[in-house]
């Protein structure tokens, strides 16, 4: 019984920061945005959790994006990140 309350905390923990992270992202990005640059200043201000993920995707070019359900983010540079949002249907 300890073991399960104790990963059903742990789990509902991560589940908030995911989907945190996606509302931050949505927010950012607007209605009619698909692609758009953001300082990582400005992210960070957020409270944006880059280590918080469901799936990391390698292009062709080698290039990673960091999977948050619908949107992918992706270094740019240092200080910039750039944001996609994925296709909607």
């Amino acid at each position: 019984m300890a073991r399960r309350r104790a990963t059903l905390i742990v789990v509902k923990q991560t589940d908030r920061y995911l989907h945190r992270n996606r509302e931050i992202l949505d927010t950012l990005m607007g209605p009619k945005r698909n692609k758009m640059k953001i300082a990582r200043t400005e992210l960070d201000a957020t409270g944006f959790r880059y280590n918080y993920i469901t799936g990391i995707y390698t292009n062709k070019e080698g290039k990673m994006y960091h999977n948050v359900y619908d949107f992918a983010w992706m270094e740019f540079s240092t200080q910039e990140i750039l944001i996609v949002r994925g296709k909607r249907k």
